[in-house]
């Protein structure tokens, strides 16, 4: 595996490829990987003959009270798991390389309306505007065939998704299933943070999808109800404050009150100081 700082040497890099007809998949992460990451990296490794990776804790995307400073990073340790993984190139530029201009002098931006300023992007306004800004530059530098996220950033993926669709970008949004530790917490960088009896608190967020799941396979159809057990259930657990609990339309993140068709159950709880997410597909 070769890492590569600058954005000149990975685009020589994939040009090479591209030359020798090989397809290009691209797995972009914030660093501090985890299995839910290695599980992108191993599929897109099995569908594409090249694999580029890459690690930037990207400054646009946190508010100034966020966690940008502090967010883990270990290089190191992130190399040798995504060699691992068949990765074949890892881009791991500086902010430097990525925002030469500094990112308080940006001009330009990319910026959805409607599906940006609800869920995490009412909680966390510019954040959705950051990561659909700092992935079209990833996507303009890689330009990979098959790009790999996760399902637990369903915002994020479904934002993403739009914007490739209405911008005609050409790459395709392969989206993975939640990868879960064993007692069912999703797997997230964030998890580090969490202390003591905080790691068996933040169980409250995949104990009440459960039960919401529960709830839809006996046949409720009552989202009201449905989102108020939720809330019931964490607000139990002392260690947690809800930011939001949220049933809402597949398509557009409209909330509904009755269940005909896709839903997602999405919930951002804070445990401590620690900032969670994780989410429900439903398809009827």
């Amino acid at each position: 595996m070769k890492i590569i700082n600058s954005i000149s040497e990975l685009k020589a890099t994939v040009k090479q490829a591209r030359q020798a007809d090989m397809t290009v998949g691209f797995v972009p992460t914030m660093g501090y990987l985890h299995e839910g990451h290695l599980s992108l990296m191993y599929t897109a490794k099995k569908e594409n003959d090249f694999l580029v990776a890459s690690i930037f804790v990207n400054p646009l995307q946190f508010g100034p009270s966020e966690d940008y400073a502090v967010y883990p990073r270990d290089l190191e340790r992130d190399a040798k798991l995504a060699e691992q993984a068949g990765v074949d190139v890892l881009f791991a530029p500086p902010e430097a390389e990525m925002y030469p201009q500094g990112v308080q002098n940006m001009n330009t931006y990319v910026d959805l309306k409607g599906i940006t300023d609800k869920l995490c992007g009412k909680q966390r306004p510019g954040h959705f505007r950051g990561v659909a800004t700092v992935v079209t530059k990833l996507f303009n530098i890689v330009g990979p065939d098959y790009a790999y996220f996760g399902q637990k950033d369903a915002q994020q993926v479904l934002v993403l998704k739009k914007m490739v669709q209405e911008l005609n970008m050409n790459v395709v949004i392969r989206v993975l299933p939640i990868v879960r530790e064993v007692d069912g917490l999703a797997m997230s960088s964030r998890n580090v943070y969490l202390e003591g009896p905080q790691r068996q608190a933040a169980l409250v967020l995949y104990n009440s999808l459960c039960q919401a799941q529960k709830l839809l396979q006996q046949g409720q159809r009552n989202a009201g109800l449905i989102r108020d057990t939720i809330s019931q259930l964490i607000s139990q657990q002392p260690l947690a404050t809800i930011d939001y609990v949220e049933i809402v339309d597949l398509q557009n993140l409209q909330p509904v009150e009755v269940i005909t068709d896709a839903v997602l159950i999405a919930l951002a709880v804070k445990i401590g100081k620690v900032r969670l997410i994780d989410n429900l597909l439903w398809e009827e």
